[in-house]
C-alpha cells in the first residue's frame, strides 16, 4: 500500500495545479499565457516539473494583507450581510413598510 504513495502524491500535486492553473483568470497569470501553462503543466507533470513550474512562477502572488487569499478583488474583502454598511442602509426604507403602519390598499 505505501508503494502507491508517491504515485498518489505526484497525481495529486498535477491535478492542484492543473485545476488551480484554469481557475486563474488570464491577466493574473505571470510568465507565460494560460494555455502556455496548461500546455507545460500535462506535458511535464509526472516528473513535477510542469506543476512546480507553475507553483513558483506561473501562479498568482497573494496581495500582502490579504489573508493568505488571492488579492483579485481589488483589495475589498467579502463582508457578510448582516456587518455590511451598505446592505444594512438598503434595509432601512423596508423596515417601515412591513409593520402595518398603513392601511393594505384596496
Amino acid at each position: 500500500m505505501l508503494r502507491y504513495l508517491p504515485f498518489l502524491l505526484i497525481l495529486a500535486l498535477w491535478i492542484y495545479a492543473f485545476v488551480d492553473c484554469l481557475n486563474t483568470p488570464e491577466d493574473e497569470v505571470r510568465g507565460l499565457p494560460k494555455l502556455g501553462w496548461v500546455i507545460v503543466i500535462l506535458l511535464f507533470g509526472e516528473v513535477l516539473i510542469g506543476p512546480v513550474a507553475w507553483l513558483i512562477a506561473g501562479r498568482p502572488r497573494a496581495a500582502a494583507g490579504a489573508g493568505g487569499g488571492r488579492g483579485g478583488s481589488g483589495g475589498r474583502r467579502w463582508v457578510a450581510p448582516d456587518d455590511n454598511p451598505e446592505f444594512l442602509k438598503s434595509l432601512k426604507p423596508d423596515q417601515d413598510g412591513g409593520r402595518g403602519d398603513t392601511p393594505p390598499a384596496g
